[in-house]
């Protein structure tokens, strides 16, 4: 009998050991400097890769989340030769755990999500972005909810299911010509890239979804002038990225893709800009303003910190909570209102028509 109660007695206290442990994880990384030494190995797939240590200023406020760009996915259609969110992983999310990591972040101060990948309307051809769609604008109340998509794979009928809730529909297209886009990789079959972009313009009059425009200037577009283009099209917003190298997505030995073929200098990006400088809807961000002012949360709900020039993953929201894993993020606030990051993102405060 006493041998019985011990064993019981002992199995309660592997139980209560084992919740210490998890807690005992949590508040280490919460604590810095310290964390990187104190922190204790949590079991689970998020633990895998390396962590960046923290920058020393302001070590004690963690930024806000006020808007997040999260990666559900890496798999993509295209083969872009300068994407620096490749296809190293297959991983998503189970449905429930990404909407849970989602109240997490509106708890913590969100007020815009966008959908990004890899191409998120691979997953369940466009049903699970549209259920993370509604989950953020009916259930959260969010503010804007956005999409970034090359728009190969976009239906009418995700409109008509979806439509109400998205607030901007972002298009990524790097040129109105359809050679470079093959030089680019952003095409797959025949399908023509620019018709396919009028024809989502189209539909996002119809369902009242704001749509908007991502460029990323290159070797290969760098001379084309786009004014007649994107002045027809009347985007709400024409972000113009320049390319940029990011180790171990597009550059270094173990990345998917060799960019530096890409690769543009200052001057050529600014003789880009001064060249569309009367486009008012133009957006341009350089490599500078890009790299520290995103908040980039990966397949795994990892802020991803790239102030190293590579992504260096934080933990999972999912197991250390926000307010631990942002730390870890090197998210610029600053650079990240610097650049315009905060402007009229809500289609119900935007005069448009439609």
């Amino acid at each position: 009998m006493q041998l019985v109660l011990l064993a019981r007695l002992l199995s309660v206290g592997r139980a209560v050991l084992a919740a210490l442990r998890g807690r005992l994880g949590a508040l280490c990384w919460s604590l810095a400097p310290l964390s990187l030494s104190l922190s204790l190995s949590l079991p689970g797939w998020r633990d895998s890769a390396p962590r960046p240590q923290r920058e020393q200023e302001g070590d004690d406020a963690a930024p806000t989340p006020t808007s997040v760009n999260y990666h559900f996915t890496r798999q993509c259609n295209y083969k872009c030769g300068f994407c620096f969110h490749t296809a190293k992983t297959s991983f998503v999310l189970p449905l429930e755990e990404a909407k849970r990591g989602l109240a997490m972040l509106k708890e913590g101060g969100m007020e815009k999500i966008n959908f990004s990948g890899g191409e998120p309307f691979l997953q369940d051809r466009g049903e699970f972005v549209g259920k993370l769609v509604q989950f953020c604008k009916q259930e959260l109340e969010l503010p804007s909810v956005s999409i970034v998509s090359n728009g190969s794979l976009i239906r009418k009928q995700w409109f008509e299911k979806y439509g109400e809730y998205l607030d901007i529909l972002a298009i990524s297209c790097d040129s109105f010509d359809e050679d470079v886009n093959i030089l680019i990789g952003r095409r797959q079959g025949k399908k023509n890239h620019v018709e396919n972009l009028h024809k989502l313009r189209q539909w996002c009059r119809e369902y009242a979804v704001a749509f908007k425009i991502n460029s990323v200037i290159n070797r290969f577009n760098v001379e084309e002038d786009m004014n007649e283009q994107i002045k027809a099209l009347n985007p709400v917003r024409w972000k113009v990225f320049q390319c940029l190298l990011i180790e171990g997505e597009n550059s270094g030995e173990d990345a998917l893709r060799e960019a530096e073929r890409f690769v543009i200098s200052d001057e050529d990006f600014d003789r880009f800009l001064d060249r569309h400088k009367d486009v008012s809807c133009l957006v341009p961000e350089s490599n500078q303003k890009m790299r520290d002012s995103y908040l980039i949360l990966d397949e795994y709900m990892r802020f991803l910190n790239c102030r190293n020039g590579r992504k260096e993953p934080s933990k999972s929201i999912l197991d250390v909570g926000v307010e631990a894993a942002i730390k870890f993020s090197g998210f610029d606030e600053k650079m990240f209102l610097k650049r315009g990051g905060k402007y009229v993102w809500s289609k119900a405060d935007m005069k448009l028509d439609w």
